[in-house]
């Protein structure tokens, strides 16, 4: 079995594959004061009923990664591989700096890829990323504040706004402080993906391109969206199973 690892800046996502299947996916909040030794603790009890003898890493949180990668190498001799360069994706980047494209972004185009040679994907995590990715071509981003950034942004800047859980509301006009506060972040992000599907379909002169949409938020946003969004759950994770796939067939 493989064990493909995610790291984001709010959550650590894994997948079991099998077979270049995945079987099973899980999550773990996102800690850069943690050890190695003190991850281990964390990812071992969900572990335990899988024999794991291979790992690739997705990363955008370096500190992590290196704890990671000591973890794997110490507690279970194997040497992880990480995405980045001389690693084979499938995807040909074109844009000004090829290096400065995550690999997050990097796996889900090559997730978003294997379902359509067109699309624009929406990835709703610590950043919300809108990618557009054509015959296996990333031809760039746009990227905004995501959904717990605004939120944070607008408590710490207002001393008299309270911490709030990030659920969605009744109505989008509301009568309470909380309530507010949550239908202005939460709808205002439904309006904003809506908005930059039209405004990338009116740029792409293409309007029936097909989006899809990704991430830990976007159970809650899509819901929400006016336009027509496929979503997939662990489309990150799928691209990165592929990618394991392709450098273990080529290696």
């Amino acid at each position: 079995m493989v064990l493909l690892v995610d790291i984001g800046n709010s959550n650590i996502v894994f997948g079991i594959a099998e077979e270049n299947n995945l079987i099973n996916s899980f999550r773990i909040k996102t800690f850069d004061n943690k050890t190695s030794d003190e991850y281990y603790l964390l990812i071992k009890p969900l572990l335990d009923n899988y024999n794991i003898d291979d790992v690739i890493i997705s990363s955008v949180v370096p500190i992590i990664t290196s704890s990671l990668k000591k973890m794997f190498q110490s507690r279970y001799n194997i040497n992880a591989k990480i995405v980045g360069p001389g690693v084979k994706t499938g995807i040909q980047l074109k844009v000004d700096d090829p290096k400065s494209v995550g690999a997050d972004i990097i796996c889900d185009a090559v997730g978003a890829s294997k379902h359509y040679n067109e699309s624009i994907i929406i990835d709703l995590g610590t950043a919300t990323k809108y990618i557009y990715v054509k015959n296996n071509i990333f031809y760039g981003c746009s990227i905004a504040p995501g959904v717990a950034v605004s939120m944070r942004a607008l408590v710490s800047s207002a001393a008299l706004l309270p911490n709030i859980e990030i659920v969605c509301p009744k109505k989008v006009i509301s009568t309470n402080t909380i309530s507010c506060m949550q239908s202005g972040v939460i709808f205002g992000a439904a309006s904003q993906v809506d908005g930059m599907i039209e405004r990338i379909k009116e740029e792409l002169n293409n309007p029936d391109i097909h989006v899809i949409a990704t991430g830990g938020l976007s159970s809650l946003i899509v819901p929400l969206c006016k336009n027509k969004i496929e979503r997939f759950e662990n489309l990150t994770i799928e691209g990165l199973l592929d990618i394991y796939s392709k450098n273990k067939t080529e290696a």
